[in-house]
């Protein structure tokens, strides 16, 4: 990853063709298009390439998550439940919405762990959002099925496992919808970009309509409707451009995460020599999107003397214990309620009485886990030679 490693001629076609009609909004304008309408067709070829219905493009992958719980009818005094390793992004939108984050511990597929779920439902518990974290796959069949049997919509946060499957079937099509981010660091990429799909037209219809002002859209794409809006929205529209680029990128998507998996299995060799490793669980290695690389280690100071070794050797890993981003103890603004609302919202009512209060040491499964495991991002072009400089920093590491 990203993919603008192997951004060319098919990005630039798809992008001339938008400068052509001088038109960079998604609607209207319809006598200056000249029939190029590039998001619409990016939502119709995604939907179709995932296997289902309905794509809605929005801004970014933050954006599509706000917009999904919006349209599953989530606010304030709900509860959503998600996992505590993920991008914040996650709970962001949780909390944008106004709903309150409640966050699971993390199993070996370094995902949502269902045992935990079952603990943390409520009867305010409004939508659950596994996270396919790291390009694999949740337990997502297990987390639907207990969905199920408490009448709670599942959105699966696919952000960084376009192209993921389980048994053929795509991330991201098991729940109510499936939320993706094109942004400038995904396999594939717009620069900034999301994407929501669902099989159910009633929930992209809400869709449409709240990321455009509420707009009602039927007439799309060529005007934005007959304006009999149904309630009020943002502005989360994905523009022309983007589109452009999104159709170049996702036709090129199965052949870079076939050349990911190459890197990642070549890689995974070279670690396996390291005393007391194991590897993070894949629930279906053939639908693996292999955007990352993750292996544990038998403790934390092992881990520790490894990457040291591997830092040494100019092939340092990530360690997500230690990273700001991506793991709940590191979440030092959420953990201290901090806000620029003075009123202290949303981790305090308007009157100032606090909502909620997250104690750092809520994890502590997830924590030992985290805190051993190394991880290297999968790029969709490695140099032999830099592959081979990795090879042999962890066969050094092999030898502590």
């Amino acid at each position: 990853m990203p993919g603008f490693e192997i951004f060319g001629e098919e990005e630039k076609q798809q992008i001339m063709e938008v400068l052509d009609t001088g038109v960079l909004f998604r609607y209207e304008f319809g006598a200056q298009r000249k029939g190029v309408y590039k998001v619409l067709e990016f939502e119709k070829k995604f939907a179709a390439y995932c296997g289902t219905s309905f794509g809605q493009a929005v801004t970014s992958g933050t954006a599509a998550l706000k917009v999904a719980l919006a349209a599953l009818g989530v606010g304030p005094g709900d509860e959503v439940i998600t996992q505590g390793f993920t991008f914040v992004a996650t709970w962001e939108a949780i909390l944008d919405i106004g709903a309150i984050p409640v966050f699971t511990e993390v199993d070996k597929t370094l995902n949502m762990d269902p045992l935990d779920l079952e603990k943390k439902i409520t009867e305010k518990t409004r939508c659950i959002v596994p996270v396919h974290m790291l390009g694999a796959q949740a337990r997502i069949r297990e987390i639907v099925a207990i969905a199920k049997g408490h009448g709670i919509p599942v959105l699966e946060d696919t952000a960084q496992a376009a192209g993921g499957r389980i048994d053929g079937q795509h991330l991201g099509t098991f729940g109510a919808c499936g939320t993706f981010s094109f942004d400038a660091v995904k396999t594939m990429t717009t620069g900034e970009g999301g994407m929501i799909i669902t099989a159910s037209e009633e929930l992209w219809r809400t869709m449409s309509e709240y990321h455009d002002h509420g707009h009602d859209h039927v007439v799309n794409p060529g005007g934005r409707g007959g304006e009999g809006r149904r309630f009020i929205g943002s502005n989360y529209r994905m523009m022309e451009l983007q589109g452009a680029i999104g159709i170049a990128q996702l036709a090129k998507l199965d052949s870079m995460i076939a050349a990911q998996k190459k890197t990642k299995a070549a890689l995974k060799e070279a670690a396996s020599a390291i005393p007391g490793v194991s590897f993070r669980e894949i629930i279906d290695e053939a639908g693996d999107s292999a955007t990352f690389f993750c292996f544990f280690l038998e403790s934390r100071e092992q881990c520790q003397r490894v990457n040291r070794v591997l830092t040494e050797n100019k092939a340092g890993a990530i360690n997500f214990g230690e990273n700001t981003w991506h793991f709940y103890p590191r979440w030092e603004h959420m953990l201290a309620g901090a806000t620029v609302a003075r009123s202290g919202w949303p981790f305090c009512e308007p009157d100032g009485r606090r909502r909620v209060v997250y104690d750092p040491e809520l994890l502590p499964v997830s924590a030992e886990l985290i805190n051993r495991t190394l991880v290297y991002p999968i790029p969709v072009k490695m140099a032999e030679e830099r592959l081979e400089e990795m090879r042999t920093a962890l066969s050094r590491a092999a030898q502590i």
